[in-house]
């Protein structure tokens, strides 16, 4: 039985249910690639898969709208995939549980992949109606997204005839989105050196943080699962002797990660370290308790243990590389009041047997100061022997003083809601800038209906919004 039945606009989520089925993380497009090509092939509709997956369907002008400017569609087909602790799903093979509650659709126990699927869903709603008013339609829809918009970077425009693009990946209805920053997928490696040790083995799991996009709620003051871990065994590191067994924390660099857990080996009896643990602990959850009023940090201890644990060298250049390399806002817009300009999360942290790995997303609307941060990052790893490796870098989307597309939206907004909407630059990274840096003169905006914490299990989809939204781009691509 359909979870969104009797929901309005209804083909919007028929869309969205059917997609909320298909298995779509980063990397893993596949089988939802297949079903927009497929989707294409049974209405006739021209199509383009490429070999990263991204897809390209093309629906020829309405009747009426030959002679209009042919106007792109774009979204992104993968999701972030987060769950709650106890979740059996398997988001490479399994689809989403949708529920509605009030004005609100979320995903039992996971993130609900309202970023982007609503696009998707508005998209495939347009294609699939032959009563919607509309020029050529040049329905973009890219995979890997969320890693650091890779299939933008890899995306084959010789296909594409519009210089006008309507992006729908925002989540604040009334909000129009003209700029955003730059960024890249930042990935630091350190060797690790392992030795064998026995003793007492003392667990520390911090947990029950917001967490959050880093690029929407990076602004927030939020804590960081993984620099909160790290700072424990800062403070730790001079008053006990202990040995690193395992770290780990987050599982998306763009998402402020919500856990994190570590393992020592002490060969003493652990009690003090566990009481030092617990004092650090309250001092974090005082710091903390207005942005993140429910953290946790938990202690347990397993006597009489064997297990191998990083040598000294290792353990120490771990512990001080999480804690110096920086991480969050470094920068506010000295020309947008409240935008950041400049900002980096570590939002995974992996130990292997290899290598300890920190993954940041890093962002900036200023390429420079980007460019800088990079370089600041390097060095510091390097000199601590280790490297560093920069993926999926895209440019910032410059503001356009002229846009045709944006003076249209703004009238045809205040002509339906009786108001001006906010018109405003983001931190977050969008396509557009990749798209503008492809198509010359590409003439772009960006909107979206309201979401709420996003790439967490906490995302919820407002309905009421995504009708208003709907009528809101039939009207703009009806226009002339």
């Amino acid at each position: 039985m359909s979870a969104l039945a009797g929901l309005e606009p209804k083909e919007v989520f028929h869309y969205f249910e059917e997609i909320s089925n298909i298995p779509r993380p980063s990397y893993k497009e596949e089988k939802i690639s297949n079903y927009l090509v497929n989707f294409a092939k049974e209405r006739n509709l021209e199509y383009y898969q490429d070999e990263v997956k991204n897809v390209i369907i093309i629906k020829e002008a309405a009747p009426g709208y030959e002679d209009v400017a042919p106007l792109m569609i774009q979204g992104h087909m993968d999701m972030v995939c987060e769950k709650e602790p106890g979740s059996t799903i398997d988001f490479e093979n399994d689809g989403l549980t949708l529920e509605v509650n009030g004005d609100y659709i979320s995903a039992k126990g996971t993130t609900l992949g309202g970023d982007d699927g609503i696009a998707v869903a508005y998209a495939l709603a347009i294609l699939d109606s032959d009563s919607i008013a509309h020029p050529r339609i040049e329905f973009i829809c890219t995979v890997s997204e969320e890693v650091g918009m890779e299939g933008a970077v890899a995306l084959d425009v010789s296909h594409l005839k519009a210089k006008k693009l309507l992006n729908l990946d925002s989540e604040n209805e009334g909000i129009m989105l003209v700029s955003c920053a730059g960024g890249c997928s930042t990935v630091c490696e350190l060797p690790a050196e392992w030795e064998k040790s026995a003793g007492n083995l003392v667990s520390i799991h911090v947990a029950g943080l917001k967490g959050g996009h880093s690029g929407v709620e990076i602004d927030k003051g939020r804590a960081n699962s993984n620099i909160l871990l790290g700072r424990i065994l800062l403070e730790l590191k001079d008053e006990y002797h202990y040995q690193i067994a395992a770290l780990s924390g987050g599982n998306k660099q763009n998402a402020i990660p919500r856990e994190s857990a570590a393992e020592l080996m002490v060969q003493e009896d652990a009690t003090q370290l566990v009481h030092k643990i617990e004092e650090i602990a309250e001092k974090i959850t005082h710091e903390f308790s207005t942005s993140d009023p429910d953290i946790q940090i938990s202690v347990a201890v397993e006597e009489n243990c064997e297990k191998e644990v990083l040598t000294e060298a290792a353990a120490r250049k771990t512990v001080l590389l999480i804690n110096l390399l920086p991480n969050g806002i470094l920068r506010m817009s000295d020309d947008i009041k409240g935008l950041v300009e400049t900002s980096l999360n570590l939002g995974v942290l992996t130990l292997e047997k290899d290598k300890l790995t920190l993954q940041y997303a890093v962002r900036s609307a200023v390429g420079t100061a980007k460019e800088y941060l990079l370089k600041r990052i390097a060095a510091l790893v390097e000199e601590f022997g280790g490297r560093v490796t920069n993926t999926g870098n895209y440019p910032a989307w410059e503001y356009r003083r002229d846009s045709v597309l944006r003076d249209d939206m703004v009238r045809i907004f205040k002509e339906m809601y009786g108001k001006e909407p906010t018109v405003e630059a983001i931190h977050a990274g969008l396509e557009c800038g990749i798209l503008a840096g492809k198509i010359d003169g590409l003439d772009a905006v960006s909107i979206g209906p309201d979401m709420i914490a996003i790439h967490t299990t906490e995302e919820k989809l407002s309905i009421s919004s995504t009708k208003r939204v709907w009528d809101y781009i039939l009207k703009v691509i009806a226009c002339k």
